[in-house]
């Protein structure tokens, strides 16, 4: 962790901050907060979530969804409009506050807690919070085109993007707000100060080039739950994923980021923590249920915006646009939508009528997925494969499970081969713990390609010593069923993921429990299959054992057949 990770995590630490906004004068009226990330120090810029400042915009947050619009000027803001930033000490030893007579806890928010032990020092004293002047509001139109494209239209209404769980009170305005500011992001400048001789010049960090990161790397998101709420607890939290999905600068990713980490920088192992994007919203939910996903923005298109903006504004925030931190490495030269690892590729998106889902391509006209996704044999089914040249070719259910089976599984043979497409090596053992990584079409699967979603192998359940579910700590969806489980370290397939967890008295889904079939239940009958034709190995699926049918009680015949539903 440390070797990999440890210019993404100095890299966050110097350039994580938080910026709040308020109206001078009126402490009644509350504040705003969100993170950011210092751009450079000398002259300080600093770059955050432009939702803060939205409440201040003269002509109202309808100026954001004006068509055309790619940034507004400072002076689009009121007057009244006080912006401060507030970061970690990059010169200080990491003495401990009590050692430095600063006190434990730090804001006002914090001071009215109850009394208790003491905070634990985080190793580096804050800086005081610095004032800041609003330079521009920034947008990266394609992000917005994306987003319209994915959110908007029938599907608008299922989604939410506020930072607040789907009970929480916020007013339709609020809201309406929010979705106007996602996309844009604020430029600030730094009021000098005296202590800016002390601070280390030039830019603080480098950016990857837009398609540099190919789905399924890791990623290190920094940023700040509650904003300016208790800083010096919150300052600069990390929480690691893996680029899930892409469409152009729109990214997805499964670290697991808060309310108040909008604005937070998103770094990369390599190129060497380098900034590959911004959290333009750190929670998402789909019909009143948390998806799991953080979107964000990448930070690349959006640094080419601030150049751009900054050269049409007066000669001297023009000079600023030299001091915007340089692209590093070079792109992949992949579409973001394809997976990274070869491993990945193995994951198609399976059609049956009007229920979707996904499999895994065990040979070149083999495909295997789940039977709530194809449910009845002889029934023709559409298979496509995201790479390498995203082929279409018609199949049909050769077996699949009865209802009353515990294994969820249906085999697909196709009338064509999926060239060009590796097939996956099947495990043979599993190691509880070990990272795991699931590849399947939920969320945008239709649109997107194959999402990529990481944890680890949290539990192998066993009957008889014999291996009969997987669990897992991967965002699992609606649209992922038949899809993938692969190790993360060999590449090896692991299982077939076949359900996620559901409250059966609220209705809610938990999209970071899930449960896949061993493939080891599934590859002796498989091969047999392929050898000989013959469906009697895959037969005895529907003649498991009592206890292993108790294992999988969880999963119960529907009153109806679901729709891309796990």
């Amino acid at each position: 962790m440390g070797r990999q990770w440890g210019p993404a995590m100095r890299a966050a630490e110097q350039a994580g901050c938080v910026v709040s906004a308020s109206r001078a004068g009126q402490p009644e009226a509350g504040s705003w907060s969100c993170s950011g990330v210092i751009l450079s120090r000398s002259p300080g810029l600093v770059l955050c979530h432009g939702g803060i400042v939205a409440p201040f915009l003269r002509a109202g947050s309808g100026a954001l969804t004006e068509a055309g619009a790619a940034y507004l000027p400072g002076d689009s803001c009121s007057d009244d409009l006080r912006l401060h930033v507030q970061w970690g000490s990059t010169a200080a030893s990491p003495a401990s506050r009590s050692e430095r007579g600063l006190p434990g806890l730090c804001t006002p928010q914090c001071a009215g807690l109850e009394p208790g032990p003491p905070a634990r020092p985080r190793g580096r004293p804050l800086q005081p919070p610095r004032p800041a002047e609003l330079l521009l509001l920034l947008s990266c139109p394609a992000f917005r085109a994306h987003f319209a494209r994915l959110f908007g239209g029938e599907a608008a209404e299922q989604w939410r993007f506020a930072s607040a769980a789907p009970d929480d009170e916020v007013s339709e305005d609020e809201e309406e707000d929010q979705l106007r500011a996602l996309g844009w992001f604020a430029l600030l400048s730094l009021r000098p100060g005296q202590e800016e001789a002390a601070e280390e010049r030039g830019p603080v960090v480098a950016v990857a080039p837009l398609g540099a990161v190919p789905k399924g790397a890791p990623l290190l998101a920094c940023g700040s739950p509650f904003g300016a709420f208790c800083p010096d607890i919150f300052l600069n939290t990390l929480s690691r994923g893996v680029l899930s999905n892409a469409a152009g600068p729109l990214l997805l990713t499964d670290a697991r980021c808060l309310p108040g980490t909008e604005g937070g920088g998103v770094f990369t192992a390599r190129p060497a923590g380098a900034l590959v994007a911004l959290v333009a919203a750190p929670l998402c939910w789909k019909a009143r249920e948390w998806v799991g996903l953080t979107l964000l923005c990448a930070a690349a298109p959006l640094l080419r915006a601030a150049r751009s903006a900054l050269g049409r504004l007066q000669t001297g925030a023009a000079a600023l646009a030299a001091l915007l931190p340089p692209e590093v490495g070079a792109p992949w030269g992949l579409p973001l939508r394809d997976p990274g690892p070869l491993w990945a590729a193995a994951a198609v998106l399976v059609e049956c009528g009007t229920v979707w889902g996904s499999g895994v391509a065990m040979a070149p006209r083999l495909v295997v997925t789940c039977r709530h996704v194809a449910p009845r044999e002889a029934t023709r089914v559409l298979v496509r494969s995201a790479t390498p040249k995203n082929a279409v070719i018609w199949g049909h259910v050769v077996f699949a499970t009865q209802e009353t089976s515990p294994y969820d599984i249906a085999v697909v043979s196709l009338e064509e081969d999926l060239d060009d497409v590796p097939m996956p090596v099947s495990a043979e053992h599993f190691h509880e713990g070990e990272a795991v990584s699931v590849v399947g079409f939920g969320v945008f699967g239709q649109a997107c390609g194959p999402s990529v979603t990481s944890g680890i192998l949290s539990a192998v359940v066993r009957v008889d010593d014999t291996p009969v579910m997987l669990q897992t700590t991967c965002a699992v969806h609606g649209g992922s069923s038949g899809g993938p489980l692969f190790s993360a370290h060999s590449g090896n397939l692991l299982g077939i993921v076949a359900s996620n967890t559901r409250d059966n008295n609220t209705g809610a889904t938990y999209p970071h429990l899930n449960f896949s079939i061993p493939i080891t239940v599934l590859q002796q009958a498989l091969q047999w299959y392929s050898e000989t034709g013959d469906l009697g190995g895959l037969r005895q699926l529907d003649r498991a054992t009592e206890p292993v049918r108790v294992v999988w009680r969880l999963q119960r015949p529907l009153a109806k057949t679901p729709r891309s539903k796990l």
